[in-house]
């Protein structure tokens, strides 16, 4: 793929990482091509030949762009920041940034990995919802103590960062699983803020093109 392509990612509606590179492409304002990886047909389409050349891991994301395949949502958001730094997805103060940084890996790394689809298969059916909540709910209550020091309308004061394209995705999947979001009124007053902006709807997985039709907005 040479540079000047439009870019193209693999991507799965339903996929938190996935949708935090969609509102990122989003409020930059770059156009893409979707290219959709079913990660439940065909035993996993991530699992498929073909999209193990695109990912060795055979996750998604995968963002092809500028030439070079991409893949780790944080990596990718922050490979857009650095090429396209309009408007910004990390604030200028340097503890700021540190700070939207710490909640993105508070989310990514402590949190969501937990309630991914491999993990739940090895748990179980009958376990996984008591699963997910639990350590939903354990992430929730020390990022709901963290933004109470670090939020204004968004995670990080008054601008969108990489912070808010990791939370809006994890309150989905807390959603998902019935978790009780009473507790946290900074998460939950911040998240309606963020799908109040056009570029966390138009990535919301009930309007991507691979979204099953009784799931659609």
């Amino acid at each position: 793929m040479d540079s000047s392509e439009k870019p193209v990612l693999y991507s799965y509606f339903r996929s938190s990482c996935s949708w935090r590179v969609r509102i990122a492409l989003a409020l930059k304002g770059i156009a893409y091509d979707q290219e959709p990886v079913n990660l439940l047909k065909d035993g996993g389409q991530q699992f498929s030949t073909e999209f193990q050349a695109v990912n060795p891991m055979q996750q998604v994301p995968a963002l092809k762009i500028d030439g070079i395949t991409l893949s780790q949502s944080l990596a990718i958001i922050q490979y857009l920041e650095e090429t396209r730094p309009n408007p910004r997805l990390l604030p200028q103060d340097l503890k700021k940034r540190a700070q939207a940084r710490m909640i993105s890996d508070h989310i990514v790394s402590g949190i969501q990995p937990l309630q991914n689809l491999t993990f739940l298969k090895q748990v179980g059916e009958e376990k996984k919802l008591e699963w997910a909540q639990r350590h939903i709910t354990c992430g929730f209550q020390a990022l709901e103590q963290i933004l109470q020091h670090t939020a204004g309308r968004y995670c990080i004061g008054d601008e969108v960062s990489m912070a808010d394209l990791c939370l809006v995705p994890q309150v989905y999947n807390a959603e998902r699983f019935k978790v009780d979001l009473a507790p946290y009124p900074t998460i939950t007053r911040i998240n309606k803020s963020l799908l109040e902006l056009e570029a966390f709807q138009v990535s919301h997985p009930c309007r991507q093109p691979d979204t099953p039709v009784e799931l659609r907005a």
